[in-house]
């Protein structure tokens, strides 16, 4: 996978799930920041290099960074998060949601490999067998063993 897609889903938009993290981030700072999606439906859109400094800077002020920093990873370490920064044309925005400049080529490539791995990832842990596990068939040494077995008790 050395290339980026060339195929555009559109914006992606947020989940319920995608919102309750964003909220998670929003009770830790002072005001709002238009970058986060509000509802369901709104777009996710990647941030700008360096945005966390701009919002540490409008932490509360009893809100450590480890806390804000941890909140902040949990949004764009998300699968939803690495879908719309590996879509082509995808832009990355300031704390205000404005778009500020492209995601370079390697950026998008990055998270579509991190995209494809939590797919990956989430589909391997949801599958669930539809039959209950079976036992190996039984080895050769096991199969002559059981026909001795037989043998002796018929006699």
């Amino acid at each position: 996978m050395d290339k980026p897609w060339t195929v555009s889903h559109g914006p992606i938009v947020a989940t319920e799930f995608d919102v309750q993290k964003a909220e998670a981030i929003s009770v830790l700072l002072m005001r709002p920041i238009g970058i986060l999606p509000n509802k369901p439906g709104d777009p996710i859109r990647p941030f700008a290099l360096g945005l966390f400094n701009d919002i540490r800077a409008l932490a509360k002020p009893d809100v450590k960074a480890t806390a804000l920093r941890r909140a902040v990873g949990s949004f764009v370490h998300t699968k939803r998060y690495y879908f719309a920064s590996a879509q082509p044309g995808s832009m990355r925005h300031d704390i205000d949601g404005k778009p500020v400049e492209p995601l370079s080529t390697e950026d998008r490539l990055v998270a579509q490999r991190r995209f494809l791995s939590l797919k990956r990832s989430n589909e391997e842990n949801s599958a669930s067998p539809l039959e209950p596990p079976t036992a190996a068939p039984p080895s050769k040494t096991e199969q002559i063993r059981a026909a001795l077995l037989r043998r002796d008790r018929q006699t």
